[in-house]
């Protein structure tokens, strides 16, 4: 064992890339902490009030874009990126096209990847420990207040897109990133340059206009923000645009002419789980909350609870064909105990007298 200070870190930063590839991340990069560019674009965006009912956005300000106030000591961060796409899903055109069918974004298919990640990138700082001797670092995956695009495009590992999104020329956009936030003096990594060039095939894919200018997300307007991070009653105006998608949304993604590259995901956690990549509406809505605890437990899913699931899944048979089992199902909850079901109920019911 070799104490830090006398470390090759070149070598170490070659050697941190082939420990992550054999822990199943496709690339990694090192980029240091400096992002005064993405902190303006944050505090912009913060003020023009796009991150809607995203409170802790603004509670944690520029501590985003300051990974070095987050884990005091951090001179660089390390990122990593890890594939998702689950190839053996059914085709998530199809199920889009089918509005009897659940749309489920596909990085929640399989199990939640916050603790894949995480247990990856804790293991390969452990074993970095082993092998150089104890060094400061932290972990994060989403949850932590990073900006983790801005900081993989410094990485290498990508650019950010038109659509927000990260892409990677080799890759397309279908993968996770986490970070370690070190004192390691690791060299960094060349940025990653843009190859968007004039295309802006994301922008008028995006079924409720949510990305308004290239690079400008309002989140108040998107359907993932919709479905996973607002509390309360989905807006009316856009219940409609929002189809058959009960968690998330991939249609920029899916309109990204760089996913032409994407490969499919290796490790076995993001393998289809429940029947998720096609399920009918009213066979999930017809879950108990006992069920939708036993089956999402240890899914991406899980976090948004019972309650904005069933709200979720109101509104696509709200826009669903007007069958006997829709109704059905919709009806057997009328009296639901959360009102904010019962709300998205009574309008998924109108949707189908006004139809009739």
């Amino acid at each position: 064992m070799t104490g830090p200070a006398s470390l090759d870190l070149h070598a170490l930063r070659g050697e941190l890339g082939e420990r992550a590839r054999a822990l199943g991340f496709d690339a990694l990069g090192v980029a240091s902490i400096d992002i005064p560019e993405d902190e303006r674009h944050l505090l912009k965006w913060l003020n023009d009030g796009f991150h809607g009912e995203m409170h802790y956005m603004q509670r944690h300000g520029v501590l985003r874009s300051r990974p070095q106030q987050l884990h005091p000591g951090t001179v660089r961060v390390v990122s990593a990126r890890m594939d998702y796409w689950p190839a053996a899903a059914r085709d998530a055109r199809a199920v889009l096209g089918d509005p009897r069918l659940a749309y489920v974004s596909r990085y929640a298919l399989g199990r939640d990847y916050h603790k894949t990640l995480r247990h990856a990138l804790g293991t390969l700082a452990r074993q970095l420990q082993q092998r150089i001797g104890p060094f400061g670092y932290r972990v994060c995956v989403d949850t932590a207040p990073v900006l983790e695009k801005a900081l993989a495009r410094d990485a290498g590992l990508g650019w950010i897109g038109k659509h927000t999104n990260l892409i990677a020329r080799e890759r397309g956009s279908w993968f996770f990133l986490g970070e370690i936030l070190t004192d390691l003096p690791l060299p960094v990594d060349e940025r990653a340059g843009a190859h968007c060039g004039s295309c802006q095939a994301c922008i008028p894919a995006c079924p409720t206009g949510a990305i308004v200018a290239p690079w400008r997300l309002d989140a108040r307007r998107c359907i993932s923000y919709l479905t996973i991070e607002h509390h309360s009653a989905i807006p009316v105006e856009l219940r409609k645009a929002i189809g058959n998608r009960i968690y998330g949304c991939d249609d920029c993604q899916l309109a990204c002419p760089w996913n032409k590259f994407a490969r499919a995901a290796a490790h076995p956690d993001f393998k289809v789980r429940h029947g998720l990549d096609a399920a009918a509406l009213p066979q999930l809505f017809r879950w108990s909350a006992a069920q939708f605890e036993e089956r999402m437990r240890g899914s991406a899913i899980y976090r948004i609870g019972y309650q904005r699931w069933s709200r979720n899944l109101a509104v696509a048979l709200g826009n669903a064909p007007t069958t006997a089992d829709v109704i059905r199902a919709l009806e057997e909850r009328r009296a639901d105990s959360s009102s904010l079901v019962r709300e998205h109920v009574e309008w998924a019911l109108q949707q189908h007298r006004s139809a009739a």
